[in-house]
């Protein structure tokens, strides 16, 4: 879909919104080659999640839980941040409030320099005590060989990521609860929307009154649900999206729509 097909109703909505929320997964960080956990060539087609991705597995083996995500982080050291990443960031400068409700773990928001991302299910860059809960970050040149120890108690160091079973950290869900409920257009974005509670943040929105548009290279349930529904990869449909809208924003006298229209 190229920007001439993008819906009008998105269209008018983005001329005048005051606040936008993108909420984005694991489609998005694929175009940059990171891999995805679903589907043929997913992660969970060859690994099994009690495996690898519950603290109950991390108990049990942690050398090899510890291993697993140290190679994952290497691989996701090399990968840069896509099309669709630099489009969220530009489209900072053209809208009040862009914030980024992610399920993502690879940190390629942060590092594309997107100023407000809430990560649902934590971050692979960060770590931290089992035992007393301090962040810690291993030393490159001084990290032992093995599963790292808390300096304080000595405790083991897991990753910062939400395992199967566990809590979305509290702080990151409140705050994105709050985004949708206050954005004037949610663009979900490269998410099967199958994973919950993080796949109910653009129907918050979209009760809230925004205009849920799902961007997906095949439709899904987040796409059934949603106001439009745009066919395509993010890091084609993003920058798009991004052009038009500096070229309503260029346009004088534009007024104020009704939220919820």
């Amino acid at each position: 879909m190229n920007s001439r097909e993008l819906p009008r109703r998105l269209l008018d909505r983005l001329a005048t919104a005051h606040s936008v929320l993108v909420f984005t997964g694991a489609g998005m960080s694929a175009e940059s080659g990171v891999p995805t956990f679903r589907g043929a060539e997913g992660i969970w087609s060859t690994f099994k999640p009690e495996e690898l991705a519950t603290m109950n597995a991390f108990l049990r083996n942690p050398q090899l839980v510890w291993e697993w995500y140290a190679h994952r982080r290497t691989i996701i050291a090399t990968i840069q941040p896509n099309a669709g990443h630099r489009a969220v960031v530009a489209m900072e400068k053209l809208v009040p409030h862009v914030v980024i409700v992610t399920q993502n773990i690879d940190n390629l928001h942060r590092r594309a320099g997107s100023t407000t991302v809430y990560e649902l299910h934590g971050n692979i860059e960060r770590n931290y005590c089992v035992k007393c809960g301090s962040p810690h970050q291993p030393d490159a040149e001084t990290a032992p060989v093995g599963v790292p120890r808390c300096a304080s108690c000595g405790g083991l160091i897991r990753p910062d990521v939400v395992w199967f079973g566990e809590m979305l950290p509290e702080d990151e869900w409140n705050a994105a609860v709050r985004a949708a409920n206050g954005a004037d257009v949610c663009l979900s974005v490269g998410t099967s929307g199958v994973v919950y509670p993080a796949a109910s943040i653009p129907s918050i929105a979209r009760r809230a009154g925004a205009l849920h548009v799902d961007v997906n290279p095949e439709p899904g349930p987040l796409s059934e649900a949603a106001d439009e529904f745009i066919r395509g990869l993010a890091g084609e449909v993003l920058p798009d999206i991004v052009g038009r809208l500096e070229e309503l924003r260029s346009r004088p006298n534009i007024t104020e729509p009704e939220k919820g229209l």
